[in-house]
């Protein structure tokens, strides 16, 4: 897999396997990577190739603002969570929000919404942790060792946003009423401990489907758009944008 790390100044390509993960060097604020062009296997509309945008807050700040008096109330609930993807070198590069916790976060993203590479920002302009895949299913920090422990995973998963949910969604062919069961890196913004979890997607209905959230710690099922895009997740999170 090639990696193309951009800053403001050159593009420099670096090959990527579990042998030479440790060689890369960190990136800063504009990173792209070249992706695979899998063929379309999802029934949701296609992302403009300008970009698009999402944001969620969680339930309890919708809950607050209901019963805050609105004369007080005179900016906007805090976004819990944001993502915005634009489409460059044959894939999708996604920069988020993680809300309240101050950290930012970079996937990068195959044509066919498979996962790349994941960058973990919180409060230094180099990524707290940065891991990639050979897409082979083995994993790797950027400079450092293979993390065993998390081969075979397909997908990355964070507590404080839905998006991460909106990525297998996309990219699963799955019938209504057919489910999938995927290995995810949870990843803790905290603390950068890593688990390999176990989930299953369930395609309920063609905007419907029910999956395990890590934010609520059990099963729940959720509303899409007619991209794929979370809109509410119970008791959890409600879409802004």
């Amino acid at each position: 897999m090639t990696i193309f790390c951009a800053s403001t100044r050159e593009i420099t390509s670096l090959t990527v396997s579990p042998q030479n993960l440790q060689q890369a060097e960190p990136p800063h604020k504009l990173r792209t990577i070249k992706a695979e062009m899998p063929a379309n296997m999802n029934t949701y509309q296609s992302l403009s190739s300008s970009g698009h945008k999402a944001s969620w807050q969680p339930i309890s700040a919708v809950e607050k603002s209901l019963i805050t008096d609105q004369s007080a109330s005179t900016s906007p609930s805090p976004i819990h969570s944001a993502v915005e993807l634009r489409w460059e070198n044959e894939g999708w590069t996604a920069e988020g929000t993680l809300g309240s916790d101050n950290a930012q976060f970079v996937l990068r993203l195959s044509a066919g919404w498979t996962v790349q590479q994941c960058l973990l920002f919180r409060d230094l302009e180099d990524p707290d942790l940065w891991l990639g895949t050979d897409s082979h299913g083995r994993w790797g920090e950027m400079n450092g060792a293979h993390r065993t422990e998390l081969d075979g995973c397909t997908d990355i998963d964070f507590v404080n946003t839905p998006f991460t949910n909106c990525i297998p969604i996309r990219r699963l062919p799955l019938l209504v009423g057919h489910s999938a069961t995927i290995s995810v890196a949870v990843i803790d913004i905290e603390t950068l401990g890593i688990t390999k979890q176990t989930q299953q997607y369930t395609k309920v209905s063609p905007k419907t489907w029910r999956y395990f959230s890590v934010a609520a710690n059990c099963e729940v099922e959720a509303h899409v758009d007619e991209f794929g895009f979370v809109l509410d997740e119970p008791n959890q999170f409600q879409r802004i944008t």
